[in-house]
């Protein structure tokens, strides 16, 4: 997908702000039984044709609405993803901003998640 140039300025400026983290670590991390939320933004289109195993989903429309009702907990580890690591960076840039501590964007996003060949449930789309 070409994304247009403000979006991605936007996108820059809030990886300036937030920690991002890998497929590969979040997929071992979960394999080490570390305890975090994996939440996946994308649409509820996207979630349906299938999501990483063991995500929840706050879709980026509604996760500023919802995450507080989710994760009460400020200090909860919250690891974001996409379909390619932009909307996460915009959500977790949010998240910060309403006191959020432990976020982190998923580099790559679900395309990557797919690439590795990593748990699903549902069908694997990317």
């Amino acid at each position: 997908m070409e994304h247009s140039p403000g979006f991605l300025r936007l996108v820059e400026e809030s990886r300036k702000r937030v920690r991002e983290t890998t497929a590969e670590e979040v997929h071992a991390r979960r394999r080490a039984g570390e305890a975090f939320h994996l939440v996946d933004v994308r649409e509820d289109s996207e979630w349906e044709q299938g999501h990483a195993e063991g995500a929840v989903h706050l879709g980026k429309g509604v996760i500023e609405r919802d995450v507080e009702r989710q994760f009460p907990d400020a200090d909860a580890e919250i690891v974001l993803y996409c379909g390619g690591g932009y909307r996460s960076a915009l959500a977790a840039d949010a998240l910060q901003k309403m006191g959020y501590r432990r976020v982190r964007s998923m580099e790559g996003g679900w395309r990557r998640w797919c690439e590795l060949g990593l748990p699903v449930t549902g069908a694997r789309k990317t």
